[in-house]
């Protein structure tokens, strides 16, 4: 059974900072490129970092960078999102999402979310 777990949420005041980790089981992770989504109230869903299977390369929103880190521990099926200097603006819920392709075939997986709130 394919499982991605968000943990790591919560309230922070704005300029702290917060680490969500996604773990990982059912898949082989490693094979795996790990996205972070986030979706605030009544907007899209909107990509926030990207790492690729063995970490070599990651991608940010401009809105995040500088600000965020994804990196991942591909022996613990965990994919990380340091974020520091938190913004009200970055309230939101945070996704995880697992993508591959095998066989000409793609696979999409999604977390169930975990929120996290910035005060102002």
């Amino acid at each position: 059974q394919v499982q991605l777990v968000e943990s790591g949420g919560g309230l922070v005041q704005a300029g702290g900072s917060l680490r969500l980790s996604c773990a990982a089981s059912g898949f082989t992770f490693s094979s795996y490129v790990m996205w972070w989504y986030r979706q605030a109230p009544g907007k899209e869903r909107e990509l926030v970092a990207a790492i690729t299977s063995v970490g070599g390369s990651t991608n940010y929103a401009d809105s995040v960078k500088g600000r965020f880190t994804i990196s991942r521990d591909n022996a613990k099926n965990t994919v990380y999102l340091q974020m520091n200097s938190l913004k009200p603006e970055d309230t939101a819920v945070y996704y995880c999402n697992a993508v591959g392709r095998f066989n000409k075939t793609w696979y999409n997986y999604w977390g169930q979310g975990t929120q996290v709130t910035v005060s102002s």
